[in-house]
């Protein structure tokens, strides 16, 4: 009927009880999410986990899903009620509450690279928790994607996955992870899955560079060009791919320095991205 649209629930109990083993030119990727007691991983706790792996082939194509897992742990602390409100979670889901330590560190330990949506939020909270998978590649469907350019309008997961025909109950952990393995396996209009133009992106080493230095009068044209405000280290930077660094650093010698300083650069590649020292 003209004018509606039907939209089709993920199934957040889809997927194989165990993933087979692969086969050349397969790899696995773990997409996790995370519910957290507040922003700050050094002073806040993780309540929440949810760990969903997947085999894709050598085209980047999703072969094979595994069933989301997750798990709750006591934060040994109230929730806030702006924390139960956005997680559904209250002080009582959480009492004696404890992650499976062992699952969790297979599950992710035998996968090649870890997914978030916000890898820059839930890596340094995993990092903190499991200091032993804090070496894995990691990719951000939120910031390594040109969403509009694949056909899309916005950036937050829901409104994507509902762009894609889809609609699910967020705010749970195990329901994002569905949701957004649903929304890596759509096909973009080149044909290639969402997943292909996601690991395209983030297996390219970058720099960050750092704008030690920079005259105030600077400010704004820093922002307009993309470089954000690190209010610990108290400097402008951004992140540029290999192939732009050298572009970059003139720009910043003839708008900005004028021969008065010079930009710090840092290399990033995937084991490093989104750690919290390098986007700190």
């Amino acid at each position: 009927m003209p004018g509606y649209r039907v939209l089709r629930e993920v199934d957040a109990n889809a997927g194989v009880k165990r993933l087979r083993a692969t086969v050349a030119g397969e790899r696995i990727a773990a997409v996790v999410d995370t519910e957290t007691t507040g922003l700050d991983p050094t002073n806040d706790r993780i309540i929440e986990i949810a760990v969903q792996r997947m085999i894709f082939d050598g085209g980047k194509r999703i072969v094979e899903i595994e069933r989301a897992r997750s798990w709750l742990e006591d934060p040994q602390r109230p929730l806030s009620a702006d924390i139960s409100r956005l997680t559904g979670l209250v002080d009582r889901d959480l009492c004696g509450q404890r992650f499976d330590d062992e699952a969790i560190l297979e599950m992710v330990g035998a996968s090649d690279i870890v997914i978030a949506h916000n890898a820059a939020f839930d890596r340094p909270f995993l990092d903190r928790r499991f200091p032993s998978l804090s070496d894995f590649p990691w990719a951000c469907s939120l910031s390594q994607l040109d969403w509009r350019d694949l056909g899309y309008d916005g950036r937050a997961l829901g409104h994507l996955v509902l762009q894609s025909g889809w609609f699910f109950d967020g705010h749970r952990a195990g329901n994002d992870t569905s949701a957004l393995i649903t929304l890596l396996g759509t096909m973009a209009p080149d044909g290639r899955s969402v997943l292909a133009h996601l690991l395209d992106r983030c297996e390219r080493d970058s720099h960050r560079i750092d704008a030690i230095g920079a005259p105030f009068e600077a400010k704004d044209g820093l922002k307009s060009r993309g470089y954000k405000w690190d209010a610990v280290r108290r400097h402008w930077w951004r992140e540029v791919e290999a192939s732009e660094l050298s572009h970059e650093e003139d720009w910043l010698e003839t708008e900005v320095y004028r021969g008065r300083g010079r930009p710090r650069s840092i290399p990033i590649t995937p084991r490093t991205r989104f750690k919290r020292e390098s986007q700190a």
